[in-house]
C-alpha cells in the first residue's frame, strides 16, 4: 500500500492522515512516492530518507536503538562468561558495534516512536490544545514552537483582552489549538483564540451546570443586543437583559469586567446566551427581602415619588419600590395623581399593608391626616338639609362633596320629583353648587345618601294644595297612550284622564282618537295621591255641570234605587243626573230594559224623570244607572212578597197586585 497527496488512509509510518496538499513526489512524511507500486514500510531506505528529513524523530529512534544495544551486549556477554571464555573482550566489543551499525529498526518500532511524538494510535495532532514556547516575535505576529517540524505564527491581537495591548514575551509559555500540522508554506496553524474559546467553553459547561456567574466583559453591538467576551467565548447580550430598565445608553457598561448569568448554551452550534439583567434582579431581591424585614404595618418613612400611573405612583423607599393608590393620597376625590404629587418629590408616607411573599408594599398619604369621617353622623343629621359641591356625576346619579374629604352620592331616582329616567348630566353639571338633603349616614362603609329633590317643595303637594278634589284645570297633552292621556300641568307635574273618563257615549278608543299631542284641553281633578305621585283628571264631567256637589258620586250609594233625570239621548245611551243637582251618570243601551224593543234611547226625551238602580261607579267615582237592574230587583222583591208562580199565580197576577199595592199607598 503506497502513500501519498491523495492518500485518504494514515500513514504507515507516520499513522496520521494524509489531508494536506504536499508537493508533488512526496508524502507528510517527506518520502518519495513516485514509485507507486512501494510501500514506504517495504524498503529500509526510504525509512532512512524519513529519519533524515525528521531530525527529532531521529535521535529518539537513535535513543532507543542504543537502549537495545546495550541490552545485547550485556546478553553477550552472559554466554560468553559461562559459555566460551576463550573470546577475547575486544572482538566482542567490535561484533557489538557492528550489529549497532547495520541493525536497522523495524516498522513497528518506527511507528511507535512516531505516535509517540505525534500522539496516540487513535489521536490526531490535529484539533488539540497543545503547549508551545513563544521563540521570537515578529512584525504583530508570536512565532511559536509546538514541538513539530516547523513552527507556528499567531497574531498578536489574540493574545490582548478586548481594549488591552498583549504582553507577550520570548520564552513565555502559551496554549494554542492546532488547526492543521503544516499548511501550503510548510507552517503549522495555530491559533491563540480558538485555544482560549476552547478552554472557556469547558469552564463555562461547568460554571452553566453548577448554575454559577460568570464575568464577562461587553465588547460590541449586533443587532438585538450586544456581545460578550467570556474569557473567550463570545456571548449574546440581548437588548432586554442589559438592565431591570430599559437603558438608552450602553456605552458605560462596554468594557468593564462584570458578571452575568448564562441562560443558554448550545456547544454544538457555539451559541450562548447571557442576562445582567438576572443578576440585578437577584441582588435587588436580596437588598428588598432585607429591607422588608425591616419594615412594619402602621410605620411612617420617607420616599421619592418614582413613577406616576393612573390609579397612582410608585415611592422608592430606599431599595423597595411601594404602591401610593390614588384613594389612598388624600380623603378628598383625587381624579389623577399628578393634582396633588410629581415625579421627584419627596413624600411622607405610611405603610398600610405589607406582603411578604410577593415583596408589595402598599402606602397611604392620608392615613396621616385627620379623618373627616369620625362625628359626621352627628354633623350631617337625616333629614338635614346642606350646601354641597357636585364633584363627579355618572349614569346611576351625581357625588357632592359636603366639605374635604366628605361626598355623599345623589341616585338618579332622588334627584328630581318629576323628571324621570334623565340622566343625571342634564339635571346638574360638575362644580355646581346644589342643596341636598341628608337621607342616610353609614360611618362604618363611609357612605352617605343625599336627596336633591329632597330640598325641594314637592309638586305633588304643592298641586293639591292649590287643585283640590273638583277643581277645573287646564294643560296640554304630552302624550296618548293606549289607556288614557297624559296632560301637563303646573308645577311640571302630569295629570292622567283615564280612556273611560275622556267622553260620554264612545268607547275608550274612539275616545282617544278625539285628542292629539300638543292639544290644550279642560279637564277635573278627580283624585290626587301624594305617595304615589298621580293626579287623576276627568273630561267628560265637565259636559254636564260638572262634578256634583259631595264628589264624583253626588252621595248616592250602590243598589240604591234614585230618580233620574234625561240630559241627553244618545246612540249608545242617555246622559242623566239625580235631581237637579246631584250626580251625573251614563245609562248604556242595554240597561235600558229587559226586552230588545225597551233597549230604544229615542223612546227617551230629554228632561224626562224615570227611577233607576245605582248598579256601581267608574273610575272616576262617578255612578253607573240600570233600569234593566231596577226592573229586575222588583221583580225579585214582589215574587218574594207575593208568591212564588209555582203556588199557580201567574207572574202578570204578582206583578199586578204588586203594582196597585204601590198606587194606592
Amino acid at each position: 500500500m503506497a502513500c501519498g497527496p491523495d492518500a485518504k488512509v494514515p500513514c504507515p509510518i507516520a499513522g496520521t492522515p494524509l489531508y494536506a496538499p504536499r508537493p508533488a513526489g512526496l508524502s507528510a512524511c517527506g518520502v518519495s512516492v513516485l514509485d507507486k507500486r512501494v510501500g514506504c514500510g517495504e524498503r529500509p531506505a526510504l525509512i532512512a530518507l524519513f529519519l533524515l528529513i525528521h531530525p527529532p524523530l531521529r535521535k529518539r529512534l537513535a535513543a532507543r536503538q542504543d537502549s537495545r544495544t546495550d541490552m545485547g551486549s550485556s546478553r553477550q556477554s552472559g554466554q560468553k562468561t559461562v559459555g566460551d571464555n576463550r573470546r577475547p573482550a575486544k572482538q566482542t566489543r567490535r561484533k557489538t558495534e557492528n550489529m549497532a551499525t547495520t541493525a536497522m529498526p523495524s516498522r513497528d518500532d518506527f511507528a511507535a516512536l512516531l505516535n509517540e511524538t505525534l500522539g496516540g494510535e487513535n489521536e490526531g495532532f490535529e484539533g488539540r490544545v497543545v503547549t508551545g514556547t513563544v521563540t521570537a516575535i515578529e512584525n504583530d505576529h508570536a512565532v511559536i514552537d509546538v514541538g513539530l517540524k516547523s513552527e507556528g505564527r499567531v497574531p498578536l491581537r489574540e493574545f490582548a483582552a478586548p481594549g488591552q495591548k498583549a504582553e507577550l514575551n520570548v520564552g513565555d509559555k502559551v496554549e494554542v489549538y492546532v488547526d492543521r500540522v503544516e499548511n501550503h508554506q510548510g507552517e503549522a496553524m495555530l491559533s491563540r483564540d480558538r485555544a482560549r474559546r476552547e478552554a472557556a467553553w469547558d469552564k463555562l459547561e461547568t460554571e452553566f451546570t453548577a448554575g454559577n456567574r460568570v464575568e464577562g466583559v461587553i465588547f460590541g453591538r449586533v443587532k438585538g443586543g450586544f456581545t460578550v467576551d467570556l474569557g473567550g467565548a463570545v456571548a449574546f447580550l440581548p437588548g432586554s437583559q442589559v438592565d431591570i430598565r430599559p437603558v438608552r445608553d450602553v456605552t458605560p457598561l462596554m468594557d468593564i469586567p462584570q458578571p452575568f448569568q448564562i441562560l443558554k448554551m448550545d456547544r454544538r452550534r457555539g451559541n450562548i446566551v447571557v442576562s445582567r439583567r438576572a443578576i440585578l434582579e437577584e441582588t435587588r431581591a436580596e437588598q428588598r427581602s432585607g429591607l422588608i424585614q425591616s419594615l412594619a404595618e402602621g410605620q411612617v418613612v420617607e420616599g421619592v415619588v418614582k413613577n406616576i400611573t393612573d390609579y397612582g405612583a410608585f415611592v422608592d423607599l430606599g431599595g423597595i419600590d411601594g404602591l401610593l393608590h390614588v384613594t389612598d393620597i388624600s380623603y378628598k376625590r383625587v381624579n389623577h395623581p399628578s393634582e396633588v404629587i410629581n415625579i421627584g418629590d419627596t413624600v411622607r408616607v405610611q405603610i398600610i399593608r405589607i406582603n411578604r411573599d410577593t415583596q408589595r408594599i402598599s402606602l397611604g398619604m392620608k392615613q396621616l391626616e385627620a379623618d373627616p369621617w369620625e362625628g359626621a353622623g352627628a354633623k350631617y343629621p337625616v333629614g338635614g338639609v346642606f350646601r354641597g359641591r357636585v364633584t363627579n356625576i355618572t349614569e346611576y346619579g351625581a357625588f357632592v362633596e359636603l366639605e374635604a374629604g366628605i361626598e355623599g352620592l345623589v341616585h338618579v331616582s332622588e334627584m328630581s320629583w318629576t323628571k324621570k329616567n334623565v340622566h343625571p348630566g342634564k339635571i346638574v353639571s360638575t362644580s355646581q353648587e346644589v342643596d341636598v338633603a341628608v337621607l342616610e349616614v353609614d360611618e362604618d362603609k363611609r357612605r352617605i345618601s343625599l336627596g336633591l329633590k329632597q330640598a325641594q317643595a314637592n309638586p305633588w303637594s304643592a298641586f293639591f294644595e292649590q287643585n283640590p278634589v273638583g277643581t277645573e284645570v287646564e294643560g296640554e297633552v304630552k302624550n296618548a297612550t293606549e289607556f288614557g292621556l297624559f296632560i301637563g300641568l303646573d308645577g311640571d307635574v302630569d295629570g292622567m284622564v283615564h280612556m273611560s273618563d275622556i267622553a260620554w257615549g264612545v268607547t275608550g278608543e274612539e275616545a282617544l282618537n278625539l285628542h292629539r299631542k300638543g292639544e290644550t284641553v279642560r279637564a277635573v281633578v278627580l283624585d290626587v295621591d301624594v305617595e304615589k305621585e298621580r293626579i287623576s283628571l276627568g273630561m267628560k264631567q265637565l259636559e254636564r255641570g260638572g262634578v256634583a256637589k259631595g264628589g264624583a258620586s253626588g252621595g248616592v250609594n250602590k243598589n240604591e234605587t234614585v230618580t233620574v233625570t234625561v240630559l241627553e239621548v244618545r246612540d249608545g245611551g242617555l246622559e242623566v243626573q239625580v235631581g237637579d243637582d246631584g250626580a251625573t251618570g251614563f245609562i248604556k243601551r242595554t240597561d235600558l230594559g229587559r226586552d230588545r224593543d225597551e233597549q230604544r234611547p229615542e223612546r227617551f226625551q230629554v228632561g224626562q224623570k224615570f227611577d233607576a238602580l245605582v248598579i256601581g261607579f267608574d273610575r272616576s267615582k262617578k255612578p253607573n244607572f240600570s233600569i234593566k237592574a231596577l226592573q229586575l230587583h222588583e221583580e225579585k222583591q214582589a215574587v218574594a212578597q207575593y208568591g212564588s208562580s209555582d203556588s199557580g199565580a201567574s207572574l202578570g197576577d204578582i206583578l199586578g197586585e204588586a203594582l196597585k199595592l204601590k198606587g194606592d199607598r
